[in-house]
């Protein structure tokens, strides 16, 4: 990142444990307008419980989190949304027995602090702006369709999709390829990032996701982020991180006989 630029998000000396086990040690990254930012790891590296506290899950034990020039670390969930943080869920968090546009309507009514979507939940322009959202993730044919009838790399897609609603500045994904097949994995990486670039107008928006397979660190990351133990331990292009030996040997395990010899 350009030191001379202001980053969207700081997240400034992150602490966190549970009991004996450090989830996040001195946890100090900022995060660039416009930067597609993958954080990997192994399981329990602390990747996640970085989301979490990002968006307000979690709170640290100290530090803090600044987002362009406001200090969010005490802030609820909720709020942090409502000043353009926005995430999905490994697993999707969907209303199974609604269909996909209500799901999006509640999304969305949620996104502006509406009391109630009962109420107002399918006036015209609301229906309109789901709808418009849903064809740009090639879900709007889906749209009168429960959610419990979908396959889980469309559930993945209206998890989120749901997360555009509110039109965030910064958008967080836990794990977006999860449950995607193989052979679907990059149209699924490739609808969710045109998606968003298409929402964009002129604004970019700025995506963090979590991700394990390393064909799509690759292909889609301007910048990676390995954690280990709750720590940083590399921080930079893709090629740069996946040729350090501390991820070879700690997240991908692709570390080679001779380069462990040689450590």
């Amino acid at each position: 990142m350009n030191p001379a630029k202001q980053a969207l998000l700081s997240a400034q000396h992150l602490n966190r444990s549970f009991g004996a086990v450090v989830a996040a040690s001195d946890i100090t990254i900022d995060i660039a307008t416009g930067e597609r930012l993958c954080l990997i790891g192994s399981n329990g590296a602390g990747k996640t419980t970085f989301v979490n506290m990002i968006t307000g899950y979690l709170k640290p034990a100290s530090g803090r989190i600044v987002l362009d020039g406001e200090d969010i670390t005490a802030l609820a969930p909720r709020e942090i949304t409502r000043r353009g943080v926005a995430r999905s869920f490994q697993i999707p968090q969907l209303c199974m027995h609604m269909p996909v546009l209500d799901n999006m309507l509640a999304s969305l009514h949620c996104s502006r602090g509406d009391r109630s979507f009962l109420r107002s939940g399918r006036e015209p322009s609301a229906v309109a702006e789901c709808l418009s959202l849903l064809e740009r993730f090639d879900l709007a044919k889906h749209a009168s369709r429960p959610v419990m009838e979908l396959p889980g790399g469309v559930r993945k897609l209206l998890d989120i999709a749901m997360s555009l609603t509110g039109h965030p500045k910064l958008l967080m994904l836990d794990e977006p390829t999860s449950g995607v097949s193989a052979e679907e994995k990059f149209m699924t990486m490739d609808t969710v990032m045109n998606a968003i670039d298409r929402g964009a107008q002129g604004r970019p928006v700025t995506v963090v996701f979590v991700e394990h397979d390393m064909d799509i660190v690759e292909r889609y990351a301007s910048r990676v982020i390995a954690f280990y133990s709750g720590r940083v331990i590399a921080d930079g292009s893709s090629s740069a991180v996946l040729g350090d030996t501390e991820v070879q040997r700690y997240v991908t395990g692709s570390v080679r006989p001779s380069e462990e010899a040689a450590a």
